[in-house]
Protein backbone atom coordinates (compact mmCIF):
# COMPACT_ATOMS: atom_id res chain seq x y z
CA UNK A 1 0.00 0.00 0.00
CA UNK A 2 1.30 3.54 -0.65
CA UNK A 3 0.33 7.18 -0.11
CA UNK A 4 0.63 9.89 -2.81
CA UNK A 5 2.37 13.12 -1.78
CA UNK A 6 2.31 15.46 -4.81
CA UNK A 7 3.57 13.31 -7.68
CA UNK A 8 5.73 11.03 -5.58
CA UNK A 9 4.60 7.81 -3.97
CA UNK A 10 5.90 7.00 -0.52
CA UNK A 11 5.57 3.52 0.99
CA UNK A 12 3.61 3.27 4.22
CA UNK A 13 5.43 1.15 6.76
CA UNK A 14 3.32 -0.53 9.42
CA UNK A 15 4.61 -1.17 12.91
CA UNK A 16 3.44 -4.78 12.86
CA UNK A 17 1.68 -7.25 10.60
CA UNK A 18 -1.49 -6.91 12.66
CA UNK A 19 -1.73 -3.17 11.94
CA UNK A 20 -2.22 -3.74 8.21
CA UNK A 21 -5.83 -3.41 6.94
CA UNK A 22 -7.21 -6.58 5.41
CA UNK A 23 -6.93 -6.73 1.64
CA UNK A 24 -3.99 -4.31 1.41
CA UNK A 25 -0.85 -5.27 -0.53
CA UNK A 26 2.36 -4.20 1.15
CA UNK A 27 6.10 -4.53 0.35
CA UNK A 28 8.14 -6.84 2.52
CA UNK A 29 11.93 -7.18 2.36
CA UNK A 30 13.06 -10.42 0.65
CA UNK A 31 9.44 -11.51 0.12
CA UNK A 32 8.15 -9.05 -2.42
CA UNK A 33 4.60 -7.74 -2.12
CA UNK A 34 2.21 -9.57 0.24
CA UNK A 35 -1.59 -9.20 0.38
CA UNK A 36 -2.93 -9.40 3.93
CA UNK A 37 -5.77 -11.92 4.14
CA UNK A 38 -6.07 -12.18 7.94
CA UNK A 39 -4.46 -10.87 11.12
CA UNK A 40 -4.46 -11.62 14.79
CA UNK A 41 -6.69 -8.67 15.64
CA UNK A 42 -9.81 -10.54 14.57
CA UNK A 43 -12.03 -11.19 17.65
CA UNK A 44 -11.92 -14.71 19.01
CA UNK A 45 -15.05 -16.85 18.90
CA UNK A 46 -17.14 -16.92 22.12
CA UNK A 47 -15.83 -19.74 24.28
CA UNK A 48 -18.42 -19.61 27.06
CA UNK A 49 -18.63 -17.74 30.36
CA UNK A 50 -15.45 -16.63 32.07
CA UNK A 51 -14.08 -18.33 35.15
CA UNK A 52 -15.17 -15.43 37.38
CA UNK A 53 -18.68 -15.50 35.90
CA UNK A 54 -18.97 -19.25 36.51
CA UNK A 55 -17.85 -18.69 40.09
CA UNK A 56 -20.50 -16.01 40.62
CA UNK A 57 -23.20 -18.25 39.20
CA UNK A 58 -22.05 -21.15 41.38
CA UNK A 59 -22.13 -18.97 44.50
CA UNK A 60 -25.62 -17.71 43.63
CA UNK A 61 -26.85 -21.30 43.28
CA UNK A 62 -25.29 -22.25 46.61
CA UNK A 63 -27.00 -19.30 48.30
CA UNK A 64 -30.32 -20.23 46.70
CA UNK A 65 -29.91 -23.84 47.86
CA UNK A 66 -29.26 -22.63 51.42
CA UNK A 67 -32.42 -20.51 51.32
CA UNK A 68 -34.49 -23.45 50.09
CA UNK A 69 -33.17 -25.78 52.79
CA UNK A 70 -34.17 -23.22 55.43
CA UNK A 71 -37.83 -23.35 54.33
CA UNK A 72 -40.41 -25.44 56.13
CA UNK A 73 -41.70 -28.63 54.54
CA UNK A 74 -45.01 -26.90 53.93
CA UNK A 75 -43.34 -24.06 52.05
CA UNK A 76 -41.27 -26.44 49.96
CA UNK A 77 -44.39 -28.39 49.04
CA UNK A 78 -45.87 -25.25 47.45
CA UNK A 79 -42.85 -24.59 45.19
CA UNK A 80 -42.75 -26.31 41.80
CA UNK A 81 -39.44 -28.15 41.40
CA UNK A 82 -38.06 -31.52 40.24
CA UNK A 83 -38.80 -34.24 42.78
CA UNK A 84 -35.13 -35.24 43.08
CA UNK A 85 -34.32 -31.70 44.20
CA UNK A 86 -37.22 -31.66 46.67
CA UNK A 87 -36.05 -34.97 48.16
CA UNK A 88 -32.46 -33.70 48.39
CA UNK A 89 -33.62 -30.56 50.22
CA UNK A 90 -35.69 -32.60 52.70
CA UNK A 91 -32.73 -34.91 53.28
CA UNK A 92 -30.50 -31.92 54.00
CA UNK A 93 -32.97 -30.74 56.64
CA UNK A 94 -32.68 -34.08 58.41
CA UNK A 95 -28.88 -34.10 58.54
CA UNK A 96 -27.41 -32.72 61.76
CA UNK A 97 -23.72 -33.53 61.33
CA UNK A 98 -21.76 -30.77 59.62
CA UNK A 99 -19.89 -32.99 57.15
CA UNK A 100 -23.00 -34.89 56.06
CA UNK A 101 -24.88 -31.64 55.55
CA UNK A 102 -21.97 -30.12 53.62
CA UNK A 103 -21.89 -33.06 51.20
CA UNK A 104 -25.64 -32.88 50.79
CA UNK A 105 -25.46 -29.18 49.95
CA UNK A 106 -22.86 -29.98 47.30
CA UNK A 107 -25.24 -32.56 45.85
CA UNK A 108 -28.06 -30.00 45.86
CA UNK A 109 -25.80 -27.56 44.00
CA UNK A 110 -25.04 -30.21 41.41
CA UNK A 111 -28.75 -30.82 40.81
CA UNK A 112 -29.46 -27.11 40.52
CA UNK A 113 -26.76 -26.65 37.87
CA UNK A 114 -28.72 -29.06 35.66
CA UNK A 115 -32.08 -27.28 35.95
CA UNK A 116 -33.52 -23.83 35.30
CA UNK A 117 -33.14 -22.07 38.65
CA UNK A 118 -35.00 -18.89 37.63
CA UNK A 119 -38.46 -20.12 38.80
CA UNK A 120 -36.94 -21.13 42.14
CA UNK A 121 -35.34 -17.70 42.54
CA UNK A 122 -38.68 -16.05 41.70
CA UNK A 123 -40.46 -18.25 44.27
CA UNK A 124 -37.95 -17.30 46.97
CA UNK A 125 -38.27 -13.62 46.08
CA UNK A 126 -42.03 -13.87 46.49
CA UNK A 127 -41.66 -15.63 49.84
CA UNK A 128 -39.29 -12.87 50.96
CA UNK A 129 -41.76 -10.27 49.75
CA UNK A 130 -39.36 -8.59 47.35
CA UNK A 131 -40.87 -9.45 43.97
CA UNK A 132 -43.31 -7.42 41.93
CA UNK A 133 -45.76 -10.33 41.99
CA UNK A 134 -45.70 -10.35 45.79
CA UNK A 135 -46.31 -6.60 45.94
CA UNK A 136 -49.25 -6.84 43.55
CA UNK A 137 -50.74 -9.70 45.57
CA UNK A 138 -50.26 -7.76 48.82
CA UNK A 139 -52.11 -4.73 47.47
CA UNK A 140 -54.91 -6.87 46.02
CA UNK A 141 -55.54 -8.57 49.37
CA UNK A 142 -55.42 -5.26 51.22
CA UNK A 143 -58.08 -3.86 48.87
CA UNK A 144 -60.22 -6.96 49.40
CA UNK A 145 -59.96 -6.57 53.18
CA UNK A 146 -60.96 -2.91 52.91
CA UNK A 147 -64.00 -3.82 50.83
CA UNK A 148 -65.01 -6.48 53.35
CA UNK A 149 -64.77 -3.97 56.18
CA UNK A 150 -66.90 -1.46 54.24
CA UNK A 151 -69.56 -3.89 52.98
CA UNK A 152 -70.48 -7.29 54.41
CA UNK A 153 -72.03 -8.22 51.05
CA UNK A 154 -68.48 -8.78 49.71
CA UNK A 155 -68.52 -12.09 51.63
CA UNK A 156 -70.71 -13.54 48.88
CA UNK A 157 -67.91 -12.81 46.42
CA UNK A 158 -65.37 -14.47 48.72
CA UNK A 159 -67.61 -17.53 49.12
CA UNK A 160 -67.79 -17.83 45.34
CA UNK A 161 -64.07 -17.41 44.71
CA UNK A 162 -62.93 -19.51 47.70
CA UNK A 163 -65.38 -22.39 48.21
CA UNK A 164 -63.40 -23.76 51.17
CA UNK A 165 -63.56 -20.53 53.15
CA UNK A 166 -64.86 -20.59 56.74
CA UNK A 167 -67.38 -17.81 56.24
CA UNK A 168 -68.54 -17.82 59.85
CA UNK A 169 -64.99 -17.25 61.07
CA UNK A 170 -64.40 -14.47 58.53
CA UNK A 171 -67.62 -12.71 59.54
CA UNK A 172 -66.61 -12.91 63.20
CA UNK A 173 -63.21 -11.43 62.39
CA UNK A 174 -64.93 -8.56 60.61
CA UNK A 175 -67.17 -7.85 63.58
CA UNK A 176 -64.21 -7.95 65.96
CA UNK A 177 -62.17 -5.67 63.68
CA UNK A 178 -65.00 -3.12 63.57
CA UNK A 179 -65.32 -3.24 67.35
CA UNK A 180 -61.54 -2.77 67.74
CA UNK A 181 -61.68 0.31 65.51
CA UNK A 182 -64.62 1.77 67.47
CA UNK A 183 -62.87 1.22 70.81
CA UNK A 184 -59.43 2.28 69.62
CA UNK A 185 -57.88 -1.10 70.42
CA UNK A 186 -54.92 -2.69 68.59
CA UNK A 187 -56.09 -4.08 65.19
CA UNK A 188 -55.51 -7.77 65.98
CA UNK A 189 -58.66 -9.03 64.25
CA UNK A 190 -58.00 -6.64 61.35
CA UNK A 191 -54.58 -8.21 60.79
CA UNK A 192 -55.95 -11.73 61.29
CA UNK A 193 -58.56 -11.06 58.60
CA UNK A 194 -55.77 -10.24 56.15
CA UNK A 195 -53.89 -13.45 57.04
CA UNK A 196 -57.03 -15.51 56.51
CA UNK A 197 -57.62 -13.97 53.08
CA UNK A 198 -53.98 -14.51 52.17
CA UNK A 199 -54.12 -18.18 53.22
CA UNK A 200 -57.32 -18.70 51.24
CA UNK A 201 -55.71 -17.34 48.08
CA UNK A 202 -52.58 -19.44 48.67
CA UNK A 203 -54.57 -22.65 49.11
CA UNK A 204 -56.60 -21.95 45.98
CA UNK A 205 -53.44 -21.27 43.95
CA UNK A 206 -51.87 -24.52 45.18
CA UNK A 207 -55.01 -26.49 44.28
CA UNK A 208 -55.11 -24.93 40.81
CA UNK A 209 -51.44 -25.83 40.28
CA UNK A 210 -52.11 -29.41 41.35
CA UNK A 211 -54.93 -29.70 38.80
Amino acid sequence: MSETLGHAKKPVWWRSYNDIPLGDTVPFARSGNITVEFNDNEPDEYSGPSKSQRKRESTALQDLGTELVALSKERLAKIDMPERLREALLDAQRFTKHEARRRQMQYIGKIMRDIDSAPLRAAMDEINGVSEAANIRQHRLERLRTRVMEDEAVFSEIGRDYPGADMQHLRQLRRNALKEAEQGKPPRAFRELFRELRDLEGKTAAEDAAD
